[in-house]
């Protein structure tokens, strides 16, 4: 037989490498930033058309190449911060390996200028497919200024798998930001189809923070400065009252380069238990400075994941900083040593505790368990019979259910941990509002409500989630949302990413109910709004909208449609601790049954739980 093993041919080596390097347009935009940070640049300008796909251009006022330099860069692993192997343990630099501007000239078509201040011309060069096409003395200032066009043009299929140029747009700003922050004393701008979307002067790290996430942060940062013999900590972290629903602003970099760590951001999430509602996050920008060969940055093909030597030292010092400068702005919550007045009624805290009261409780069998050697664990077997009534609570019930089931088959209210397991039901069955009764609300978030079978608990933000999840459902399809114009329009004024996803949703935010127009850089005008949005939330709504989608885009893999429905839904339910009228909660529960599966939330949450009488008689025995 012939052989059959074969070199792969030089232009589709360069394709399979460069898809390691160059997964999308927002790939092509970090290596060309770093390539600037590295060259010396003080000012670098970033030109996006068409969302990268038609152009990403770069252009910077650093030190430039020689004739020879620039037609090397585009070898494969041709760099000039590597001459030997331990060279790979002091990587002081953004990029090493050499693989960025070869992979981008494999799926690209790529024009260069550069020039040394020492030369009297610069240096033009064109490459497609890995192939120079052409090479000249040209004019040009000093800098470097290269430009990618057309990204897998020779490569369609590739090309297919971009997203939306609203979502492509988004990852390129996402890159940008990471590379701005990192450089707060480079002045950077970004122009995306002939508009400046950024334009950062150089300032201090904290300018930078606000240029960048927003003019509302500024009062809300607090500075975070640790300087220890393994390693450096500074940076910034917000006020928990700067906590959001998403993960979006948070941010670590290690010797100037930003990495994702789950292990670091648990620790920050560490310093702030506590002090922000389990389901936020908090703000943070860190950076952390230690001997390059206490890391190793070439464990990944994009340089965001990392190891250190000794993580737990890392983990330890990094929670430790946040903890210090949190309670250095005295923002970790204090002890209330005041004791409620009730409390300071009880006898064990008003009367004296006298000898002979010490002789008793010292005598008790409660004392010797907790105070003998060994029997933290021991309860004196005569004593069992005052658990009996108590086990019986919990274990009567069990005996004699049955497993209670929804129309779809799911198993419902029967887990072994859930003390209530026959009694209290969620179900999915449709009932007739004429069955309820006798309506009541319970600490301004629960109502509840009489059956012929006993009675419900609806938790009301819960129940009116599903009910305008169903609404917008329904006016998607039908595209007949109801719209009230405001008297006064109202300015919106958001971050850059921000403002591309909600240029991305504008459609969609149309059809159920929101007219929103653009109006100049990241601002938007709201002329009118669904009918449930109170007269001067309109803001609030839209900011908060945005927030949740960007948790649901990160948590759910749903649709774009799903996600902001969802979002939609979640933002515009009533919230728990709102009173009710009777009428208000007459109408949430008769809509509520009207749904077609009013038992759950969209998120799969119980809406409502269901006492039977039955049941809640076997509690006082009768």
């Amino acid at each position: 037989m012939p052989d059959i093993i074969q070199l792969l041919p030089d232009n589709i080596a360069n394709q399979i490498a460069a898809g390691e390097v160059i997964q999308r347009p927002a790939s092509a935009v970090k290596e060309l930033l770093e390539n600037a940070v590295d060259a010396g640049a003080t000012e670098i300008k970033l030109i996006i058309n068409d969302a990268g796909k038609a152009l990403i251009q770069v252009i910077d006022n650093g030190k430039g190449m020689s004739e020879t330099d620039a037609r090397m860069a585009f070898e494969r692993h041709a760099t000039s911060k590597i001459k030997d192997i331990d060279d790979l343990f002091r990587i002081k630099t953004m990029g090493f390996r050499g693989e960025a501007l070869a992979s981008i000239a494999a799926v690209a078509q790529v024009e260069l200028k550069t020039k040394k201040a020492e030369d009297a011309a610069g240096t033009y060069i064109e490459i497609e497919n890995s192939i120079v096409k052409k090479q000249e003395p040209v004019a040009y200032i000093n800098g470097t200024s290269i430009a990618m066009k057309n990204l897998f043009f020779n490569v369609p299929a590739r090309r297919n798998f971009l997203k939306s140029n609203a979502a492509e747009m988004r990852h390129i700003i996402d890159e940008f930001i990471r590379v701005a922050l990192s450089f707060p004393e480079i002045f950077f701008s970004v122009i995306s189809n002939n508009e400046e979307i950024f334009h950062l002067e150089k300032g201090t790290l904290k300018q930078r923070i606000v240029q960048i996430l927003g003019d509302s942060l500024n009062s809300k940062l607090v500075s975070v400065n640790e300087n220890m013999d393994y390693l450096n900590i500074y940076g910034f972290v917000g006020k928990p009252e700067a906590a959001k629903k998403t993960r979006g602003d948070q941010y670590f970099f290690v010797n100037n380069r930003f990495i994702k760590s789950a292990y670091l951001n648990h620790a920050v999430m560490g310093a702030y238990q506590q002090m922000i509602a389990a389901d936020s996050f908090p703000l943070y920008v860190l950076f952390i400075d230690l001997e390059p060969s206490q890391v190793d940055i070439n464990v990944h093909p994009t340089k965001q994941e990392i190891k250190f030597e000794d993580e737990k030292i890392v983990y330890a010092f990094v929670q430790a900083a946040v903890k210090h400068a949190l309670a250095q702005f005295s923002i970790t919550p204090t002890l209330d040593f005041d004791l409620d007045p009730s409390i300071q009624q009880l006898d064990a805290v008003s009367k004296p505790f006298t000898e002979d009261k010490k002789a008793e409780a010292a005598s008790s069998s409660l004392y010797k368990t907790f105070t003998q050697k060994n029997q933290a664990h021991f309860i004196e077997r005569e004593n069992k019979s005052e658990l009996k009534h108590w086990k019986e609570f919990y274990e009567s019930p069990k005996k004699e259910s049955g497993i209670q089931t929804a129309d779809d088959g799911r198993q419902l209210s029967t887990n072994s941990h859930q003390s209530f397991d026959s009694g209290l039901l969620n179900t999915d069955i449709r009932r007739p509002t004429t069955e309820i009764r006798n309506l009541a609300q319970i600490h301004n978030s629960y109502i509840l409500a009489q059956t012929v079978r006993g009675f419900l608990l609806i938790n009301q933000q819960f129940a009116h989630e599903r009910i305008l999840y169903e609404r917008y459902v329904a006016a998607y399809e039908t595209k007949s949302m109801a719209s009230q114009k405001n008297l006064f329009p109202v300015t919106l004024n958001l971050s850059a990413q921000d403002a591309v996803l909600l240029n991305e949703l504008l459609s969609d935010l149309n059809t159920l109910g929101y007219l929103i127009e653009p109006f100049g850089k990241d601002a938007f005008i709201i002329q009118g709004t669904p009918a449930d949005v109170a007269d001067g939330n309109e803001k609030s709504a839209i900011e908060n909208l945005l927030e949740q989608f960007k948790h649901f885009s990160s948590d759910i893999k749903f649709s774009k449609r799903e996600k902001l429905i969802r979002s939609l839904a979640w933002q515009h339910a009533i919230k728990t601790n709102v009173p009710l009228t009777e009428k208000e909660m007459d109408t949430l529960v008769e809509e509520l049954f009207k749904c077609t599966q009013p038992n759950i939330t969209p998120s799969g949450k119980p809406t409502y739980l269901e006492f039977k009488k039955d049941y809640i008689e076997k509690l006082f025995e009768k």
